[in-house]
C-alpha cells in the first residue's frame, strides 16, 4: 500500500512537470562544473552552488542515478565526488587512487567506441589528468569531496544530458541480467530490481542512504530467493517510490511536505483534482502539524480553519481551493540499523484529519493559555524529555513516543498510555511544571473521558474550578496555596521551595507530606500576618476552603490519573495568583481589613 501510493504520486508529479527526476535519474547535490575543451583540456571550473541564508549550498541537478555504495568502490556515470573524478580527497589515508581508477575504467569502457565530441573530450581529459594538477587558481581545498559534473566549452547542457550520454545510460539501465517477474506494486510482469535505490534525508540514517526494502543476510531469504527476489518490485516502481521519497525528504525552506517529529522524519502529500488544490491542502496540513510560532497572519489562518471544522463547516469557506475530501497520505520514517522503520502510515481525507487535529487542540486547551499559538507536535514531545533550566534535548525524547503520539492525533484514538506516565515522571523528577506538560496531562484525561474510557468519569476543568471535588485536583490547588504562603513569607531568598523539595511526594503520597506542610505553613502565615495581615487572612481562607472539600484523611496515594489532576489543579491555582496585578497585595490587604471591620 505504501509503495503503491508513492509510485502513484511519482506518476502524478511526472505528468505535472514539477521537476521530479526522470526514470534512471535523480536530483543530486552538485557544487562545481568542470568545463572541458574539445581536446580534453580543463578550461574552467564553475561554482554552481546557491546562496541559502549565509551559506553556499550545492545545487540540485538531475543526474544519472548514483551507485548504491556501502564499503565497495563503484563509480557513478558522468559525475561523482572529487576522489572519483580527480583522485583527490580531504580524507587522509583514503582510497582516492583506487576510486579514481574505477572512474577512469568505467568511462573508458563505456565511451571508447562512441564518436560524440563531448564524450571523447572527457576521455581525453581522463587520459591526461593527474591528481597533482589539483592546484590554484582553478582548485582550492574547499572543493575537496564535493560532487562534480562536466560540460563541453560552448555548450549549455551537461555531458550527462547529451543524447549520446542518455542513450548509453538507457542501455545500462536495461541490464541484460534483469529477471522478469510479477511486480508487487504495479501488478504487471516487468524486469525486477535486485537492489533498490538509496533513500536519503531521514534523520539518523546512514548519510549514504538507507532502504525500506532490503535483504542482506541469508536468514532473511526464503525458498532460495535472495535480495530483491524476496519482495519482487520492478525496476520502474523501485525507482519511482525512492525518487519521490527523496523528493519529499529534501531539505530546503520551500519544502512544506516534510517535518521532524521526535526521531521520525515525516512526509505527507495530497491527492486532489488539480495541483492547486493539492498544494493548498498540503500547506494547510503542514500548518496544522507545525503551527507557525511568530507569523500572525498564518496563525489566524490556522485558527479560522480549526474553528470551521470544529463547528462542522466546510474548509472551502476558508479558501475555494480547499476541499474536505482531498486525500492526504502521511508517512513517518525512523532509522533502524541498515534499514528504515515505518513509524506510522495514515491516510484519510483532509476534512477528517482537520477535525481530529481540531479535537487535539481542544483537548490541550488550558486557561490561561501557556502559548501564543497552538503547539507543534515536536514541541509537545520536547515536554516529555528531561528538562534542565527549562530546556530539553531531542535525543532525550522516548523513541517510540513520537510515532504513538502522532498516530493518536491523526486517528483520533487514545493518546499513548505511556504519555501520561512519562509526563508525571518528569514533573516529579525535575520539578518543571510547565504549561505544556500540564496541558498534555489535561489532554490525556479529557480525551479518555470523551472516548468513554472506563474509570474516567469526572470532567477535567479548563480553568480554575473552585467547586471541583476531585481529591487530586484539590490537593494540587492546596499545594499551590502553601507554596504561595512560603513565597510571601520568605520572598525570593529560599534556596529550595516546597515545590522543589516535596512536589513529587505530595502528588503521589499526599498523607506523608501534607500534614507536615500545613504545620510549616502556620509559621509562614505568622510572618505574613505581621507584614500583610489582609493577605494572611486571604491565604487562610483559601486553605480552609480547599481542605473543606477534601476527605477527613489525606489519601495515602493517588493513582496516575489523579496525579495528572494534581498537576492541573496546581497550575490553575498558581496561574490565578500570577494573573493578578502587581498591586494585588495592597488591594487585598485593604479590602480584607474593611471586611473584618464590618
Amino acid at each position: 500500500m505504501i509503495l503503491q501510493a508513492l509510485n502513484d504520486y511519482y506518476q502524478r508529479l511526472l505528468t505535472q512537470g514539477v521537476g521530479i527526476a526522470l526514470p534512471g535519474y535523480s536530483q543530486e547535490k552538485i557544487s562545481y562544473v568542470l568545463v572541458l575543451s574539445s581536446a580534453g583540456e580543463l578550461v574552467d571550473v564553475q561554482d554552481v552552488r546557491v546562496q541559502v541564508g549565509k551559506k553556499l549550498q550545492p545545487k540540485l541537478i538531475s543526474a544519472p542515478q548514483p551507485e548504491k555504495r556501502t564499503s565497495g568502490v563503484k563509480s557513478n556515470f558522468l559525475w561523482d565526488k572529487t576522489s572519483y573524478v580527480l583522485g583527490v580527497s580531504a580524507k587522509e589515508g583514503g582510497r582516492s587512487a583506487q576510486e579514481h581508477q574505477a572512474f577512469k575504467e568505467l568511462h573508458c569502457n563505456l565511451l571508447a567506441d562512441n564518436t560524440d565530441p563531448s564524450l571523447q573530450a572527457l576521455l581525453k581529459f581522463l587520459q591526461q589528468w593527474t591528481p597533482e594538477q589539483f592546484q590554484p587558481p582553478l582548485f582550492n581545498a574547499e572543493m575537496l569531496d564535493s560532487n562534480l559534473v562536466f560540460r563541453l566549452d560552448g555548450q549549455m547542457q551537461y555531458l550527462h544530458d547529451t543524447p549520446a550520454a542518455q542513450a548509453i545510460w538507457s542501455r545500462l539501465q536495461a541490464g541484460a541480467d534483469s529477471k522478469e517477474g510479477m511486480c508487487l506494486v504495479t501488478g504487471q510482469r516487468q524486469p525486477l530490481a535486485r537492489l533498490h535505490p538509496a533513500i536519503k534525508g531521514v534523520n539518523g540514517a546512514q548519510s549514504s542512504g538507507a532502504s525500506i526494502v532490503s535483504f542482506n543476510l541469508e536468514s532473511f531469504s526464503s525458498y532460495g530467493k535472495a535480495q530483491g527476489d524476496n519482495a519482487p518490485v520492478s525496476e520502474q516502481a523501485a525507482f519511482a517510490y525512492t525518487t519521490v521519497l527523496n523528493h519529499l525528504l529534501r531539505r530546503d525552506d520551500s519544502n512544506h511536505q516534510r517535518l521532524q517529529i521526535g526521531d521520525a522524519s515525516v512526509v505527507f502529500w495530497a491527492e486532489a483534482a488539480n495541483a492547486a488544490q493539492a498544494d493548498a491542502a498540503e500547506t494547510l496540513f503542514w500548518e496544522m502539524l507545525d503551527p507557525p510560532a511568530d507569523d500572525v497572519s498564518e496563525t489566524e489562518h490556522l485558527r479560522q480553519a480549526l474553528d470551521k471544522v470544529a463547528n462542522g463547516r466546510a474548509l472551502r469557506e476558508l479558501s475555494p481551493e480547499l476541499e474536505d475530501d482531498t486525500r492526504i497520505y502521511v508517512l513517518g520514517l525512523s532509522p533502524n540499523a541498515s534499514r528504515l522503520s515505518i513509524r506510522f502510515w495514515e491516510t484519510d481525507s483532509l476534512g477528517n484529519f482537520a477535525r481530529r487535529l481540531a479535537e487535539h487542540f481542544q483537548d490541550l486547551a488550558l486557561e490561561p493559555l501557556p502559548w501564543k499559538t497552538e503547539p507543534a507536535m515536536w514541541r509537545l514531545l520536547h515536554a516529555t524529555a528531561p528538562s534542565r533550566d527549562g530546556k530539553s534535548k531531542a535525543e532525550d525524547i522516548p523513541p517510540q513516543l513520537a510515532g504513538e503520539l502522532t498516530r493518536a492525533i491523526l486517528t483520533g484514538s487514545r493518546y499513548p498510555r505511556s504519555l501520561l506516565n512519562t509526563i508525571i515522571m518528569r514533573l516529579r523528577a525535575d520539578g518543571d511544571i510547565s504549561g505544556t506538560r500540564v496541558a498534555l496531562c489535561k489532554a490525556v484525561l479529557a480525551r479518555d473521558l470523551r472516548l468513554g474510557v472506563k474509570g474516567i468519569n469526572e470532567e477535567i476543568p479548563m480553568s480554575l474550578d473552585k467547586e471541583a471535588s476531585n481529591p487530586g485536583y484539590r490537593l494540587g490547588r492546596l499545594f499551590a496555596v502553601l507554596e504561595s504562603a512560603q513565597h510571601h513569607a520568605l520572598g525570593g531568598k529560599v534556596n529550595a521551595t516546597i515545590r522543589d523539595r516535596y512536589y513529587g511526594a505530595a502528588s503521589a503520597t499526599p498523607a506523608t507530606v501534607f500534614p507536615m506542610l500545613l504545620r510549616n505553613t502556620q509559621n509562614h502565615l505568622s510572618k505574613v500576618r505581621k507584614e500583610k495581615p489582609g493577605l494572611a487572612v486571604t491565604l487562610e481562607k483559601e486553605i480552609s476552603e480547599i481542605i473543606d472539600g477534601l476527605p477527613p484523611q489525606f489519601p495515602r496515594s493517588l493513582r496516575l490519573e489523579d496525579q495528572g489532576r494534581f498537576a492541573i489543579g496546581y497550575y490553575h491555582q498558581s496561574q490565578a495568583r500570577f494573573g493578578h496585578s502587581k498591586d494585588e497585595d495592597a488591594d487585598t490587604t485593604e479590602s480584607t481589613e474593611q471586611g473584618a471591620a464590618e
